[in-house]
């Protein structure tokens, strides 16, 4: 078996040869006639000339070449007492019907479906009809309020939307649809038809003519064969937050994508056809469209969609159940998640109660992973506990411990190694690299290996500007870190102003947007400090118009409903501070690093720019007032 260092070595040193060999481990309606090439705008694209379709590599395949009445789909919801097993034939027969349904509603290649549902079968299903067809999906998180789904149907300019009466949070039930209806009203966009899941908890007003009832077009619906796509065609666009705040739409091909999942589902994961994979995450994330659908299916694996938490469904023990009822053998989730178990259950002692010896390794990611939850989680499991890096850009990981491959010893905060197909560097700001150890910006070597976005929907020009740019030849990740003496790599955070919270990419500068709007806020600032649980929470800083009066409290309750109701509840604003002024340069540019240090230590070099140093301290006393950032009581 070749080493982690050959593989690595002819992956950047010889990838056409190298992807070409990956290639082949997949049923390709017309094989690809050119491994790497660029396009007329000078972007790179993989396996050009070659067709396929993603449903039939995650259905088709399995279910007529002998793996049929294998489980490809444990649906497993503590929230509505509901569990249930389709096998590859049986999910691959609700696909083509549904995506029979599609068609019917007009809905051919190259159409956009936005999919707005919470994690349920149906979700699955609509993205693999989707992919049968031809048809560009784009799923909107159900988290994200009626504003931000408008925005994205603008952007995405769908023929249909499919959604469901309601999603469930803990025991409390969210109606859909009227969510849906609000965002068409603020669309410019308006779509043809929207279709709609009923499940029992709630009830769904439906308008004739648009609206739909989803069982009902289904079972009057035919099946529909795969339909053979270009490699280079587009699979999906999925969202993302952009500093400027307004989302950008990361498109995903075909053909590098289902080339990249297949080789990392063995590669980075250690999985084989018939093997377990359990990723607790939501189909609206980049890792729900990886690694709960696509990847698993590609692979031959079984996979668990999970509706529920990690606590209170209906305790800390929900994820050790479900791992040991369906015999999950790698577990994939964020720390946060961990770190909500470990709140309530820090001895693990619900841990103890079930069979866990089909679990073989731990997978984590969308934030770091910090080093007080991996000695956890090494303590608790005794399992290898690995922390792998990657963004909703790249579509599958940039760099992680290859267990498939070769597992190395593991370094707390460590992502480990570039998978094969990275060529990760770390840069000053001029764009030259650093020494072992030393911190700088995280790029990597263009081109970029198959499954990473080749551009941005219908903004080429956003793409260049807001990846390749910065440095010559590469693309810029806008995280920051470190490579030590021994290559492990460490990401230490972004350079921009996107934080994450509890996984979850949010624009601080569209926080600042939404909140500068308020009548009474003359100009504020929104930064990430640290949290024990979340990871990092927004903290905003305000400073009032002249002769505003508004309470502290009041504008505090104001600005944080807004959030909640222009972006989302997860957003999590809890905390804003009146302030006289903001520290700013003598040019006006707020110093928001400044502001983000003080949350973390005292001792801040005051910048030479600063126009006024007092403002400092004004946002540390308000800090220290508030009880936030390092003030906060344990």
């Amino acid at each position: 078996m070749s080493s982690y260092r050959e593989i690595y070595q002819r992956s950047v040193g010889q990838p056409e040869a190298f992807w070409r060999e990956q290639a082949e481990a997949l049923d390709w309606f017309e094989s690809p006639k050119q491994i790497l090439t660029q396009d007329a705008k000078g972007l790179y694209r993989w396996f050009h000339g070659g067709k396929l379709n993603l449903s039939h590599l995650a259905l088709d395949v399995h279910a007529d070449g002998g793996r049929g009445d294998r489980a490809a789909l444990i649906y497993d919801s503590p929230v509505t007492d509901t569990k249930r097993t389709y096998t590859y034939r049986e999910l691959r027969d609700a696909v083509a019907r549904t995506a029979g349904m599609l068609r019917q509603l007009g809905v051919e290649k190259g159409d956009r479906v936005v999919i707005y549902m919470p994690m349920m079968p149906e979700a699955v299903m609509a993205m693999l009809a989707c992919a049968r067809l031809g048809a560009v999906h784009s799923v909107v998180f159900g988290g994200f309020a009626p504003h931000e789904l408008a925005v994205r149907i603008d952007d995405a300019q769908p023929k249909v939307i499919l959604t469901a009466s309601c999603g469930i949070e803990f025991t409390k039930v969210i109606p859909y649809k009227p969510l849906v209806d609000e965002a068409i009203r603020q669309a410019g966009h308006k779509p043809d038809h929207t279709v709609v899941f009923a499940r029992p908890q709630a009830e769904a007003e439906l308008q004739p003519g648009r609206d739909h009832d989803w069982a009902s077009l289904v079972e009057q619906a035919p099946a529909v064969d795969p339909v053979p796509v270009e490699a280079t065609d587009p699979l999906y666009v999925l969202y993302t937050s952009g500093t400027t705040g307004k989302p950008k739409g990361v498109v995903r091909d075909n053909g590098g994508y289902a080339v990249a999942l297949n080789f990392s589902m063995g590669a980075l994961y250690d999985l084989d056809p018939g093997d377990v994979f359990w990723t607790a995450s939501d189909v609206g994330w980049v890792v729900g469209h990886s690694y709960i659908v696509y990847g698993p299916l590609i692979r031959g694996c079984t996979t668990v969609v999970y509706e529920g938490k990690p606590v209170r469904t209906p305790d800390a023990g929900a994820f050790w159940r479900v791992i040991s009822e369906h015999r999950v053998k790698t577990f994939f989730t964020a720390p946060t998640a961990f770190r909500a178990v470990k709140k309530e259950d820090p001895e693990a002692k619900l841990k103890q109660q079930y069979d866990l010896s089909c679990l073989k390794s731990l997978f984590l990611a969308g934030e770091r992973l910090d080093p007080p939850t991996y000695q956890w989680l090494k303590e608790i499991s005794g399992l290898p506990v690995i922390d792998h890096w990657w963004q909703t850009e790249t579509g599958w990981p940039i760099a992680g411990n290859p267990m498939g491959i070769e597992p190395h010893p593991e370094k707390p905060g460590s992502a480990t190694f570039p998978l094969p197909g990275y060529q990760v560097e770390v840069l000053d700001s001029g764009g030259d690299p650093v020494p072992a150890g030393t911190q700088g910006n995280i790029a990597i070597r263009l081109p970029l290996p198959p499954g990473c976005l080749p551009t941005l929907w219908n903004d080429d020009h956003r793409y260049r500007e807001s990846y390749l740019s910065s440095f010559q030849g590469y693309y810029d990740t806008s995280d920051g870190g470190y490579i030590d003496d021994d290559g492990y790599l460490f990401v230490m955070g972004r350079m921009d102003d996107v934080i994450n919270v509890a996984g979850h990419r949010l624009s601080t500068g569209e926080m600042e947007e939404l909140i500068g709007a308020h009548a009474a806020v003359a100009e504020c600032a929104v930064v990430g400090v640290e949290d024990e649980l979340k990871g990092q929470m927004p903290v905003g800083f305000v400073v009032l118009k002249d002769g505003q009066d508004i309470g502290h409290d009041q504008l505090e309750q104001e600005l944080v409903r807004l959030i909640r109701s222009e972006i989302g509840a997860f957003a999590c604003l809890q905390t804003v501070m009146i302030v006289g002024k903001l520290p700013k340069t003598r040019s006006g540019k707020i110093l928001r690093k400044s502001i983000r240090q003080l949350a973390l230590q005292d001792d801040v070099k005051v910048p030479s720019t600063i126009d006024d140093p007092s403002s400092l301290e004004e946002i540390r006393d308000a800090m220290q007032h508030e009880g936030v950032g390092r003030f906060r009581q344990p």
